[in-house]
């Protein structure tokens, strides 16, 4: 268990013993990154961050400045439909526990509080700094890509030759297995337990998916998710699901839930400007849309797994 979530390691290397190190030292590395990133530890750096808004600003190291800017990146890719600082509107919903419906007066009230534009990252310096009382961002719709990364590189670094870093549903690949093929995927289906809506092969990839289907509530037959549109404050209502192939966790990881905002005509265009970038979107209606890219190597559509 590391960030949340169960947290599965594959390591290829020539010898046993040299595959243990490498899994071993994968886990140290998300363990690492896990207590300067995690806003469930007081003591970690995002915390103190948010602990400090609207009074001073906070020395934080490499990693947060890094995870923070990669962060403010997928906002300005997806046009604000990615935004870490959503958290309050998310927690005003309550979809992880037993869920609310929240008046648009409550929800308009926080909306302050996630202008990201009151993110001041001062590299040079090292610190950042909230500029609004109250604000506070929060890096789980990208750290566990951002973390899947890392942990892939200390394991290639500790003698792996190939292996795949599983964090819940964000997925980084390297090398191949030692019979030579590609880690092979399935792409759940968001309608359909235990189907697919398909299978990957991945090398040196990583691959991330956003739905409505995982943490969610029904009212009066209605969906209430949460993946919120920071422009409406409600649940986004475009996509049931979204799966993004990109050479970064990290990238997947926070473009999936931006683009799941977009919806699927924008993000699909977006996906085909991106260089080394895939992806699949079921649109609100369970159209699936698939980039020029993958339209040959996605297989198996509706397929069991």
């Amino acid at each position: 268990m590391h960030m949340g979530t169960l947290v599965f390691l594959t390591a290829v290397a020539p010898e046993e013993k040299v595959a243990h190190a490498a899994v071993q030292a994968g886990f140290s590395e998300i363990h690492r990154l896990e207590e300067i990133l995690s806003t469930w530890i007081p003591e970690s750096e995002l915390s103190q961050v948010n602990a400090s808004a609207g009074r001073s600003a906070v020395a934080v190291s490499p990693e947060t400045i890094e995870i923070l800017s990669k962060s403010l990146e997928m906002d300005r890719l997806t046009d604000g439909g990615f935004n870490i600082a959503i958290g309050p509107a998310v927690e005003a919903w309550n979809v992880s526990r037993e869920g609310r419906i929240p008046s648009q007066e409550e929800l308009e009230a926080l909306r302050p509080l996630m202008n990201l534009k009151n993110l001041q990252i001062d590299r040079e310096s090292g610190n950042v700094f909230l500029r609004v009382a109250g604000m506070r961002v929060d890096i789980g719709g990208i750290g566990k890509g951002y973390a899947a990364d890392l942990a892939a590189r200390v394991m290639k670094q500790s003698g792996a030759t190939a292996g795949v870093v599983a964090i819940s549903g964000d997925i980084k690949t390297f090398g191949r297995m030692p019979d030579g093929e590609r880690f092979v995927f399935g792409i759940q289906h968001p309608r359909q337990e235990g189907k697919l809506l398909g299978q990957l092969e991945l090398e040196d990839e990583a691959v991330s998916t956003a739905g409505d289907y995982q943490r969610y509530f029904m009212k009066d037959g209605i969906r209430y998710h949460h993946i919120l549109d920071p422009n409406t404050l409600q649940p986004a209502r475009l996509s049931q699901s979204v799966t993004v192939v990109a050479k970064e966790g990290v990238l997947a990881d926070g473009l999936d839930t931006g683009i799941f905002v977009m919806g699927p005509d924008k993000g699909l265009a977006l996906i085909e400007s991106l260089n080394g970038v895939e992806g699949i979107i079921v649109g609100i209606d369970g159209n699936v849309l698939i980039s020029s890219g993958l339209k040959g190597r996605l297989r198996s559509i509706n397929s069991k797994p």
